[in-house]
């Protein structure tokens, strides 16, 4: 159902700047949870709908590579792509592209849960459809 995608583009505000004139990291991860939620928009499945369908989705781990920093005043889009789709949980890799360049990547991996309490769940079928077809963004 999908290509990798790369429906978010950004320009850093001054305050995501540090010191060193690149993009504090704290907010790369930010700027992830803004594209993941345009991905499941573009998927079909927006993330509002999740709750009325009984699940949702937690960050159980996240990990990011820098090559090089997103500056102030650069023009970054995230891609997203789902590269793992397991029985409770799913990864979806991102990459932040910059004049063409990859200048961070990373994976977050997320586990289904119930909204009722009942804890971890299969991944429902609307979520795996949603997701498509893995295409891992990093080797």
């Amino acid at each position: 159902m999908n290509d990798v995608w790369s429906g978010y583009t950004f320009t850093p505000l001054f305050y995501e700047i540090d010191g060193q004139g690149v993009m504090f990291n704290m907010w790369y991860l930010g700027h992830v949870d803004e594209a993941v939620d345009g991905f499941f928009v573009h998927c079909g499945l927006p993330y509002s709908d999740w709750p009325g369908m009984g699940f949702d989705a937690h960050v159980v781990h996240v990990d990011l590579d820098f090559r090089a920093g997103v500056r102030s005043r650069d023009i970054a889009e995230v891609l997203i792509s789902p590269s793992r789709i397991g029985r409770k949980s799913f990864t979806l890799d991102f990459a932040f592209r910059r004049d063409g360049e990859i200048v961070c990547s990373g994976g977050v991996v997320y586990a289904t849960v119930s909204t009722e309490g009942h804890g971890t769940i299969e991944l429902p079928d609307q979520l795996v459809k949603a997701l498509g077809e893995v295409r891992p963004l990093r080797g």
